[in-house]
């Protein structure tokens, strides 16, 4: 058994006993899909997606098919589907990286740049949203929660990296904006092992649903098709 498989295991066996703790003191309530859902995809760009890259992530042999299957479905109803990126300006004066450079390897992340393009094997339509933000939410400083309430969405469905960064901040922000959110458990990774188990765990207990494919794809099959509010 892998370094990985290990841990996965301990921590299942740990969050099994804690979920009996949250249950009795009223967490893990479900917020549930509501009727007109948008796929959000965090970060899925070459260098969270492709090895060889100081943010590359575990798990795109499963995320990269999952997120394939939910564009196929959502596309098929004619949803809204938004990508976010992360890239900057790193050069001199102008830099927008902020103190975040202080902590992380942001300066890899020019804007432009091919590491910062979303993975050609899920590559958004022409008529789908991109969003390059600066920091770890899809939301924050950028136009995700007016774009999603034009198009009068109530649910997101998060897929994505990082488990304990944008996707877990995206996932905080998303029921804080007042949209039902939805965590898509086999199209979201890290970089290290435990992290998803864990981050997986505590948001389904206190920010959102963490749902598997099989069950978010029968919810896309079974909606209506969109018609646009815009």
């Amino acid at each position: 058994m892998s370094e990985a498989s290990d841990v996965r295991e301990a921590l299942e066996k740990i969050f099994n006993a804690d979920t009996g703790i949250y249950a009795q003191r009223g967490f893990q309530r479900r917020v549930g899909f509501g009727t007109r859902p948008a796929l959000v995809h965090i970060d899925l760009a070459n260098a969270w997606t492709r090895p060889g890259n100081a943010f590359t992530c575990d798990g795109m042999d499963t995320i990269i098919p999952a997120v394939q299957q939910l564009n196929e479905a959502g596309r098929a109803k004619g949803i809204p589907i938004v990508y976010t990126t992360t890239a900057y300006n790193t050069k001199g004066g102008s830099s927008d990286m902020g103190l975040w450079v202080k902590k992380i390897p942001v300066e890899v992340l020019e804007i432009g740049s091919e590491a910062v393009q979303i993975d050609s094997r899920i590559a958004p339509l022409p008529d789908e949203h991109v969003i390059v933000k600066k920091r770890a939410s899809g939301f924050h400083g950028t136009n995700l929660s007016s774009f999603l309430t034009a198009h009068g969405v109530d649910t997101v469905i998060l897929t994505g990296v990082t488990m304990c960064g944008c996707v877990r901040h995206s996932c905080e922000d998303a029921i804080a904006e007042g949209f039902r959110p939805i965590v898509v458990r086999e199209a979201v990774g890290d970089r290290v092992p435990g992290v998803v188990e864990w981050n997986l765990f505590d948001i389904d207990a206190k920010f959102g649903d963490v749902e598997p494919l099989a069950r978010v794809l029968d919810y896309l099959n079974g909606i209506e098709a969109f018609t646009s509010r815009v």
